[in-house]
C-alpha cells in the first residue's frame, strides 16, 4: 500500500502579511497550520474496506428550517448625527482682502509611469509625527486572538470572531460561519447558507424597507469530540481576505481543530490534529452516502449527504497516517461521527446542482485556499487587479473559489475560461459563481485617469471624461461673489471643533472654495488669502491642538481620536466611533483632500514641517498598501467586496456595514489626488483603480437601477440600499429617516468623481422616485443643497439656477458644502464642451462692500510649534 498521506504541521513561523508589494516587516509571533504533501510516512492506521455505502436516518419528521432574525440596527453605528447640520457656523461681517502675491499652483500632470505592481509601502517612515502621543491601552481589549503584537484588521469580516462574547457570525459569502458555543450541543464552526426564498422583509413584504437573512441555521456543524463545555476558540493569521480559527478543549489546551476562514472559499475545511471528527446539523441529515475518492492520488474519500430541507451536501475527507476509507457514521438524524485519533482534512461544501456538477468539487477536494493576496496594474486607462490565493493540502488540485458578480462582470479572459455552471445565493451582494481557478484576475478599462479637481462629466456612451474650469463670464462673477463671502468666514470657528468628520469636511469645504477662485474664477490673490486662512486651519490638526487631539493606538495599531480615552465611562460613540476604527476613511479623507488642495496651490507647503508626514499617517492608518510596523494593509477597503466597511470594532449580529457610498469612493478620491499632489504615481494609480472598482460594485449592490440583477426585485423600488450589511439590507440612516436622508447621505458631498460613480440613469430614475415634481423643496433645509447639486448630473441648467438665484438661502447648505462650489460645478456641467465665451448660464449678483480684513499669515506648522504633554479635554 503507498504510503502517500497529508501531514500536518504545526510550525512557528516567521510570517508577512502577503501583500505582492513586500511588507515593511516580519511577524515571528504567530502559530500558523500548514499542510504539506508527504510521501514516506508511517501508516498507524488501517481502516476497514467495507464501508456501508448509503446510510439513512431513522428520523422521518422534518424539523423546521429556524434561525435568528434581528429588524433593529446595531448599537456602535457609523454615522449616528446629522452629518448635513454642521455645529459651529460662523461669519465675519468684514470680507477678506485680496494678498497681493497671486499664487502659483503646481502641476496635476501624473509625475511618470507607476510600478508593475501598484501595491507598493508609501515613501517615508510610517512612524506617526512627534505631536500625535502613544497609548498602550484601548477602550476595547485585544481578546481571542493568538497574533503577536502586530496591527490588527480591525474592519474585515472576521471581526466577530474576535470582538464581545464571540456570540455572531462572520461571512464568507455565499456561506456564514459561526462558533456554536453549546448551540444543539455542538462547540464547534457552525455552517450556514440562505438561499433567496429564505430572506426575511419587512415590515410590509411587497414594498419592504428592509430583507435579511436567518442567522445561526445549522445546516451543517464542524466539532469534535473532545470540543465540550469550556471549549475556547482563538484567532491567528489575521489577515486583509483571511484568518484561523483555531479550537481547544480548554485555555492552555492544544488546537483539535482549525478552520482556515477565507473570503469566497468553495469548502468549509477543518483540520483536525489528533481528533474524532463530528459533524452534527439543526436541519437533520436525512442520508449519508459514501461515494468513492476523488483526485488522482485516491487520498481524498466523498460522501454524500442529504439534508431533511432536500438540499445536498459534499463532505470529503482526506486523512493522515491512514490506508483505507476513513468510516462516517450516521446517528440518528442529528450527527455524523467520524474515526477517533484522526488527522487529516475533512471539508464540507453545498452542492446546488446535484450529480451533474459533482465533479467540480471533485476537482478541487483536498486542496484548499488559507489567505490571499492582492496585486494590481495600471497602464493608460486601464487597470488590474488579480487575487491570488495561497493553496494547501493536495497542489494537484486546483482551488474552488466563488466570485461576486462585480467580478465576474469585470474578468479577463483566462478567468471567464474558469467559470464554472456552480452558483449559490448570497445574502446581500447577488449570486455567487464558482471557478475552479487558484487566482482570478479582474480588468477595468475605464479608469477615471481624466477627473481632477475641476468639474467633471463622464463621456456620453463611451470611456472616459472631460473636466472642465470654463464657466461664462456671468456665472464667473456670481461664483465669485459667494467666494468672496465665504472666505470671509470665520475658518477656525468651523473648523476647530470636537469632531474629527465635522472638521475634516469643512475643512474640505473651504479647500474646496479656495480651489475654484484660483482655478475657476481666476482671482488668484484672493484665492491666496484664502489659502492662508485656510492653512492656519489645517495647522491646528499637524500640530494636534483641536478640541479632540488624536492618538496613536499601540494596541490595535492605528491613528484615532482620544475623545473615547477621556470620556469617564470611555463612550465608544464620540465622534461617530473613530476611537473603535468607525468610519476612518470618511473622517480622514476630508483632510486628505484638503491636504491635496493645499499641496497644489502651493507646493512648498508639502516641504513645511511635518504636514506631508501627518497626511500621510492618515493615508496609512485608512488605506496602507502594505502592512508595516504600524499599520495594516487596507484598513477600510475591502478588495474582495469592491467598497469599504465602516464599521470598526463593534460586535454586530449582521457583519460589517457601509452607509455612505459617496464618501467611500471621496476618500479614493482625496488618495488619488494627494498622490498626483506630492508625485507618487503608485497612490494615485491605485486611487484610480480603485474607484473603477467602486464604481462597479456601487451600482451592482448600492444605487439601484430599475434593471439591477442582484438585489431582489421587490426591493428595488428603493434606489439605494441604505445601509448594506452583510447579512441585511436596510433603507434607513443611522440618524434618521427621512427619504433625503437615506438618498442624500449617497450624494454627499458632491464632487468631481460623482459623475463617474453615479449613472445617470440611476440619478433620473431616483430623483423621478422621490424629488421631482417640487417635492425637493419639501426636504430638510440642510439637506436641499446637495439634493440639488445631484441634479446636476442630469440637469445642470435647473441645478444652476436654484443656486444662482438672488435670494439664496444658504441654509440649505450642509456644514461641509458651498455655494461656490456648487455653482462652478453646475455651471461647469452646463457649459461643458462650450467656448468660454458662451453664455448659457445668465445671472447677476449684488454688489459687496468694499472694506476687507487681510488674512493673517499662516503659523508654523509640526511639533516644534505645540507639543501637548497631555490630552486636553474638549466637549463631547
Amino acid at each position: 500500500m503507498a504510503k502517500v498521506s497529508l501531514l500536518l504541521v504545526i510550525n512557528q513561523l516567521s510570517l508577512v502579511y502577503s501583500h505582492p508589494a513586500g511588507n515593511s516587516r516580519q511577524q515571528s509571533d504567530v502559530q500558523h497550520p500548514e499542510i504539506t504533501l508527504s510521501t514516506d510516512l508511517e501508516v498507524t492506521t488501517s481502516y476497514s474496506t467495507a464501508i456501508q455505502t448509503l446510510q439513512s436516518a431513522t428520523e422521518t419528521s422534518r424539523p423546521p428550517a429556524q434561525g435568528t432574525i434581528i429588524t433593529v440596527l446595531p448599537t456602535g453605528g457609523g454615522i449616528t448625527k446629522d452629518p448635513a447640520h454642521l455645529p459651529g457656523v460662523t461669519k465675519t461681517s468684514a470680507l477678506l482682502c485680496p494678498e497681493e502675491t497671486p499664487l502659483r499652483p503646481g502641476s496635476t500632470s501624473p509625475a511618470g509611469q507607476p510600478a508593475d505592481n501598484v501595491f507598493v509601502p508609501l515613501p517615508g517612515s510610517p512612524e506617526p509625527p512627534p505631536s500625535i502621543p502613544t497609548r498602550y491601552d484601548h477602550p476595547i481589549p485585544k481578546q481571542y486572538i493568538a497574533d503577536g503584537d502586530v496591527p490588527v484588521q480591525t474592519n474585515k469580516f472576521y471581526a466577530n470572531f474576535f470582538l464581545g462574547g464571540q456570540n455572531q457570525p462572520v461571512w464568507t459569502h455565499p456561506y456564514s460561519l459561526y462558533w456554536t458555543k453549546g448551540r444543539g450541543n455542538s462547540y464547534g464552526m457552525g455552517i450556514s447558507h440562505i438561499e433567496r426564498s429564505q430572506l426575511s422583509f419587512g415590515p410590509d413584504a411587497n414594498k419592504p424597507q428592509y430583507f435579511l437573512a436567518p442567522t445561526f441555521l445549522q445546516h451543517v456543524v464542524l466539532s469534535a469530540a473532545e470540543l465540550r463545555e469550556g471549549t475556547v476558540m482563538t484567532l491567528d493569521s489575521l489577515k486583509a481576505f483571511s484568518a484561523y480559527a483555531n479550537f481547544a478543549p480548554h485555555a492552555g489546551a492544544a488546537n483539535v481543530m482549525s478552520v482556515p476562514v477565507v473570503q469566497g472559499m468553495g469548502f468549509v475545511t477543518a483540520i483536525y490534529n489528533n481528533s474524532q471528527p463530528v459533524l452534527s446539523s439543526g436541519v437533520f441529515f436525512r442520508s449519508l452516502k459514501y461515494a468513492g475518492t476523488t483526485n488522482d492520488a485516491a487520498i481524498t474519500f466523498k460522501y454524500n449527504v442529504q439534508l431533511e430541507d432536500g438540499s445536498q451536501w459534499l463532505i470529503y475527507v482526506t486523512p493522515l497516517r491512514s490506508v483505507g476509507v476513513p468510516p462516517l457514521t450516521l446517528q440518528g438524524g442529528g450527527t455524523i461521527v467520524g474515526p477517533e485519533a484522526f488527522s487529516g482534512l475533512v471539508q464540507v461544501t453545498k452542492n446546488p446542482g446535484g450529480s451533474p456538477t459533482e465533479h467540480y468539487f471533485d476537482d478541487s477536494a483536498g486542496a484548499f485556499a488559507t489567505e490571499a493576496v492582492v496585486a494590481g496594474s495600471v497602464s493608460g486607462s486601464t487597470g488590474k487587479y488579480t487575487l491570488s490565493w495561497k493553496k494547501t493540502g493536495v497542489q494537484s488540485q486546483s482551488l474552488l473559489m466563488y466570485a461576486l458578480p462585480h467580478h465576474v462582470e469585470s474578468f479577463d479572459q483566462a478567468t471567464k475560461n474558469a467559470i464554472t455552471s456552480l452558483q449559490l445565493s448570497t445574502t446581500t451582494k447577488g449570486m455567487a459563481v464558482a471557478v475552479l481557478a487558484d487566482s482570478v484576475t479582474m480588468v477595468e478599462a475605464d479608469l477615471p485617469t481624466t477627473i481632477g479637481f475641476t468639474p467633471w462629466a463622464k463621456a456620453q456612451d463611451s470611456h472616459g471624461g472631460t473636466g472642465n474650469v470654463n464657466v461664462p463670464p456671468s456665472a464667473k462673477d456670481l461664483i465669485n461673489a459667494a467666494g468672496t463671502t465665504e472666505l470671509s468666514e470665520d475658518m477656525i470657528a468651523q473648523t476647530k471643533l470636537n469632531s474629527m468628520y465635522y472638521s475634516g469636511k469643512a475643512l474640505s469645504k473651504y479647500a474646496g472654495v479656495v480651489y475654484t477662485m484660483q482655478s475657476i474664477v481666476g482671482n488668484s490673490n484672493l484665492a491666496a488669502a484664502g489659502l492662508e486662512k485656510l492653512k492656519d486651519a489645517f495647522n491646528v490638526f499637524v500640530n494636534n491642538t483641536q478640541p479632540e487631539p488624536l492618538l496613536y493606538d499601540n494596541v490595535w495599531k492605528g491613528v484615532v481620536s482620544g475623545a473615547s480615552y477621556r470620556s469617564p465611562t470611555h463612550d465608544l460613540g464620540l465622534d461617530f466611533g473613530n476611537a473603535a476604527y468607525n468610519d476612518h476613511h470618511f473622517h480622514y479623507g476630508y483632510f486628505v483632500y484638503t491636504a491635496a488642495v493645499i499641496g497644489y496651490l502651493d507646493p512648498a507647503w508639502l516641504q513645511q514641517g511635518t504636514n506631508k508626514q501627518w497626511v500621510d499617517m492618515l493615508v496609512r492608518d485608512y488605506a496602507n498598501p502594505v502592512t508595516d510596523d504600524h499599520y495594516p494593509f487596507s484598513r477600510s477597503f475591502d478588495w474582495f467586496h469592491g467598497h469599504s466597511w465602516a464599521k470598526g470594532l463593534f460586535e454586530s449580529a449582521d457583519g460589517k456595514d457601509q452607509e455612505s457610498t459617496s464618501e467611500d469612493s471621496f476618500a479614493t478620491f482625496a488618495l488619488k489626488m494627494w498622490g498626483r499632489t506630492t508625485g507618487d504615481v503608485n497612490m494615485e494609480a491605485r486611487g484610480n483603480l480603485a474607484l473603477a472598482i467602486q464604481a462597479r460594485s456601487f451600482n451592482n449592490y448600492f444605487l439601484l437601477k430599475s434593471d439591477n440583477k442582484n438585489q431582489p426585485p421587490q426591493f428595488l423600488f428603493n434606489k439605494v440600499t441604505g445601509i448594506l450589511f452583510e447579512n441585511k439590507v436596510d433603507h434607513v440612516t443611522y440618524f434618521g429617516n427621512n427619504i433625503e436622508y437615506i438618498e442624500g447621505i449617497h450624494m454627499i458631498p458632491l464632487n468631481p468623481t460623482s459623475a463617474y460613480t453615479r449613472d445617470k440613469q440611476f440619478v433620473t430614475e431616483e430623483w423621478n422616485a422621490y424629488f421631482s415634481d417640487g417635492r425637493v423643496d419639501k426636504a430638510d433645509p440642510g439637506w436641499r443643497g446637495i439634493l440639488y447639486a445631484n441634479l446636476a448630473l442630469i440637469d445642470p441648467q435647473t441645478s444652476y439656477n436654484h443656486f444662482a438665484q438672488p435670494d439664496f438661502d444658504y441654509h440649505s447648505l450642509d456644514g461641509g458644502a458651498s455655494r461656490t462650489w456648487y455653482l462652478a460645478y453646475t455651471a461647469a456641467l452646463l457649459n461643458m464642451g462650450a467656448a468660454q465665451s458662451e453664455d448659457r448660464a445668465v445671472a447677476s449678483y449684488p454688489a459687496q462692500p468694499q472694506e476687507c480684513t487681510a488674512a493673517q499669515p499662516a503659523s508654523p506648522t509640526g511639533y516644534d510649534t505645540v507639543l501637548p504633554s497631555e490630552l486636553p479635554t474638549g466637549a463631547s
